[in-house]
């Protein structure tokens, strides 16, 4: 018998995880032992098909099976302001998430289930006002381990979603994708073996003629009633009305679904129709078949580490405070100064990379970069890009930055066309949190952007804060354990492809 632990790595590879099954057996704390059974179902594709149960073990440190009532809270709850709680998740991979991190707070709040001691409460102090969005160092570190731990689960298992509402993604300004999206709601909303989804598209595609949502809804009365529409509201304040995304496009539709899903995000799909494609896994001529097979049988789910950026904006007069003007003491000795130095502005998640660079000043910029309490190095170059594991395939390559694997736990930072070759590019683990900074002597200021889509000015004096985010892109695989990375990979940028060498004869 096969047992599920998500505190250490035992699960079984090419297993369904049904979490409808899960979901339909509601259980009260009284009855909530280690009897708790779990429909695994072994992948057909791995052994042949058959069934089996297990135990789920806990995880709560009080012997308490968690994954049966986070899962059916998943289902069966709604936060009627539109927001997330803490403890209960719009996505089932969140739910995994807060099981195996539910002492991590989310915002800043106070921990949960755990009393700390004076040496946390301490910690606690140091980090609101070192990092107020952020987590303590200890607990960013416990964050970071809980996520590649069930990255690893979710890679090699198949899990079954009960799909009831689809938002459907895609580039509004291109004809001929306005045409591949109606063809899909259409064969969304016929249903397949009775099964009847709710389609979310665009807001703007409500009026365009190439849509033609009214002969859609005179086609069928029916439709009416289940064709809905999305907007960046909605995203933003209730993710968890959709089960999951299809995107239709390229990378920048998938990084799109990223930003704007701020917080949590639901199972990505993408379906390649774009230019090139390093994240779009599927190829739209077999939608039909790609998506029954993912409805009824189960998908494969890879977790995608995402950054949080967070602008720290300096307080106009604590050059009284900091008398030597030094952005390194500001930021160091901080939590020692009384008025606070900073104050967080702006904050975003982005799926690729930030950039700060030199924006539109003729000269190079100047700044500063730390890595936790360090001062790594100083920057005078056109920019630095602070990239994820999915982005060392966009801006950080073009920039030197070395092709990274999307299971390996890293921050990839890299110079864009630096002054000197002292700075080379740099691999740093995801539990740090880096800051690049605008020296407060600096002779010009700089800019960040955030996946290319926010573009900020940083003032001397000001830094920005980058570190793990604690909400992780979940990406629908076309293989399991990250496998179609190394296709992708070849596949769009012709990896090996030249004449083989002729041998000796």
């Amino acid at each position: 018998m096969a047992t599920i632990q998500f505190n250490i790595p035992t699960i079984d590879e090419g297993l369904v995880l049904d979490t409808e099954q899960v979901a339909s057996n509601p259980l009260t704390d009284a009855e909530e032992t280690d009897d708790h059974v779990l429909q695994i179902t072994f992948d057909p594709h791995v052994q042949s098909a058959r069934r089996r149960k297990s135990s789920v073990v806990s995880v709560d440190g009080m012997g308490n099976p968690l994954l049966p009532r986070l899962i059916n809270s998943h289902n069966n709850s709604s936060d009627d302001k539109g927001e997330c709680a803490s403890t209960q998740s719009s996505c089932f991979v969140h739910a995994l998430l807060e099981m195996q991190n539910q002492f991590v707070p989310v915002g800043g709040g106070k921990v949960s289930g755990r009393e700390m001691d004076g040496k946390k409460e301490k910690e606690r102090a140091v980090a609101e006002h070192m990092n107020p969005p952020f987590m303590t160092k200890s607990e960013l570190s416990d964050m970071v381990l809980g996520v590649r731990e069930l990255s690893k689960h979710l890679a090699s298992i198949q899990i079954k979603m009960k799909v009831r509402a689809i938002m459907i993604l895609t580039k509004t300004y291109d004809r001929a994708l306005i045409g591949y999206t109606r063809k899909l709601v259409e064969w969304l909303m016929e249903g397949e073996k009775g099964s009847k989804y709710t389609v979310y598209v665009e807001d703007t595609l409500k009026d365009a003629p190439e849509f033609d949502a009214e002969g859609l809804e005179q086609k069928c009365p029916g439709y009416k009633s289940r064709l809905h529409y999305w907007s960046a509201e909605l995203c933003a304040k209730r993710p968890h009305s959709f089960d999951f995304v299809i995107t239709l496009g390229g990378d920048g539709t998938v990084l799109y679904a990223s930003w704007l899903f701020q917080k949590v995000v639901p199972p990505v799909f993408s379906f390649s129709l774009g230019s090139l494609g390093f994240l779009t896994k599927f190829d739209f001529c077999a939608f039909e078949e790609v998506l029954s097979t993912a409805i009824q049988d189960g998908v494969t789910v890879g977790l995608r580490l995402r950054f949080e950026g967070v602008i720290m904006r300096r307080i106009k007069g604590s050059k009284d405070i900091n008398t030597n003007g030094d952005i390194a003491d500001e930021i160091f000795s901080g939590a020692a100064l009384r008025p606070p130095t900073h104050t967080p502005g702006e904050a975003f998640v982005v799926l690729n990379e930030i950039v700060v660079d030199r924006g539109p000043n003729p000269t190079m910029s100047s700044t500063e970069l730390y890595g936790d309490d360090m001062h790594l190095t100083t920057i005078q170059a056109d920019g630095v890009c602070i990239a994820t594991p999915t982005g060392s395939t966009a801006y950080s390559l073009a920039a030197g930055g070395s092709l990274c694997h999307p299971e390996i736990p890293a921050i990839l930072i890299s110079p864009i066309c630096a002054h000197t070759l002292t700075f080379r590019p740099l691999v740093l683990p995801d539990s740090m949190v880096v800051r690049v900074a605008v020296p407060c002597d600096a002779r010009t200021t700089a800019w960040v952007s955030f996946d290319g889509r926010q573009r900020i000015e940083l003032n001397q004096g000001d830094y920005v804060m980058i570190s793990a985010s604690r909400f992780p892109f979940p990406a629908v695989q076309s293989k399991p354990d990250n496998k179609d990375w190394i296709d992708s990979i070849r596949r769009t940028m012709n990896w090996g492809s030249r004449p083989r060498q002729q041998a000796f004869s």
